[in-house]
């Protein structure tokens, strides 16, 4: 089994987004306890700007302490917008990000799909949605039309991942709760519309166990897709990200399915406000191990 760090790291430890030398003491940091592989982000165009502006000294950090960068995420939520400048905009730094994610020696970036143009009235989307009993009112814009937003997204997508394929990267989506294709289902309507194998899918337990998925059921119907996972543990209720064994995901069921598919990608610890994080991490690191030698992972 190969298990790397999330960015989650960081963005608990330092805030969200870390700044640069923030990011360059959670390199040190994620590879103090025990991580020989991890994730980077950046996220917003200032963020990604100071990711591309600093390359070296994030690189020579990664080298520095052992440890290989092998998902990195340029997300930028304004490349589904409707505004064809602001698009513009962000597919320019989106294959900046995407060269970056090379240069770091990534083999893949991710994605997220992002919240669809809704006017909220009260709450936000995936901020307010997270929590049970939370209110969150919203309206669909005046002439808004789904299916015509569908096809643009499908488009934005199939752009993104002719970039990713110029630049020998694999694209992988996220499903987020209240984004565009915020489960399985979502992301098999978007793997029908994009037929390439260079698309794949993270499959991330909190995120999907929290919308009431049946997680075995997911990989089932993902099978091949799935290219990356993040692992985190939660009621079923808040889409909380929990050590393994501190919610109710039936770990056995997940990574029996997985077995089952001949998963054999990254399994990454994705685990969020809690308090002692550096040492929840080392105990899911140290869980992951054992479900992997129980299950011959």
């Amino acid at each position: 089994m190969k298990i790397s760090c999330c960015w989650m790291y960081a963005i608990g430890t330092y805030g969200f987004p870390p700044r640069i030398e923030e990011m360059i003491k959670a390199i040190g940091e994620m590879a103090a306890l025990g991580f020989k592989y991890i994730e980077l982000e950046g996220v917003g165009y200032d963020n990604l700007n100071a990711v591309i502006a600093n390359k070296e000294l994030l690189k020579a950090e990664c080298e520095k302490c052992g440890v290989q960068v092998v998902n990195f995420a340029p997300l930028l939520p304004a490349i589904i917008s409707m505004d064809k400048k602001e698009q513009k905009k962000a597919f320019q730094h989106f294959e900046q990000g995407v060269k970056v994610a090379r240069y770091f020696g990534s083999p893949r970036v991710w994605i997220d799909s992002y919240n669809p143009p809704l006017q909220m009235v009260e709450g936000s989307v995936y901020t307010d949605e997270l929590t049970y009993g939370n209110k969150m009112s919203s309206r669909v814009i005046s002439g808004f039309s789904w299916n015509k937003f569908w096809d643009h997204f499908v488009g934005v997508i199939k752009e993104c991942n002719d970039i990713c394929k110029e630049n020998q990267m694999e694209l992988l989506i996220e499903p987020r709760v209240g984004e565009v294709t915020s489960n399985t289902e979502g992301l098999l309507r978007l793997f029908d519309a994009i037929p390439d194998d260079n698309l794949g899918a993270i499959l991330d337990t909190a995120h999907q166990y929290a919308q009431k998925e049946s997680l075995p059921l997911s990989i089932a119907k993902l099978g091949s897709k799935i290219r990356y996972v993040h692992v985190a543990d939660n009621d079923g209720r808040d889409n909380h990200h929990y050590s393994i064994g501190d919610g109710t995901v039936d770990w056995e069921g997940v990574f029996l399915a997985l077995k089952e598919e001949g998963y054999q990608g990254y399994y990454a610890i994705d685990l969020e406000k809690l308090p002692n994080l550096g040492a929840e991490f080392i105990k899911n690191k140290r869980l992951l191990e054992q479900f992997a030698e129980r299950y011959n992972l």
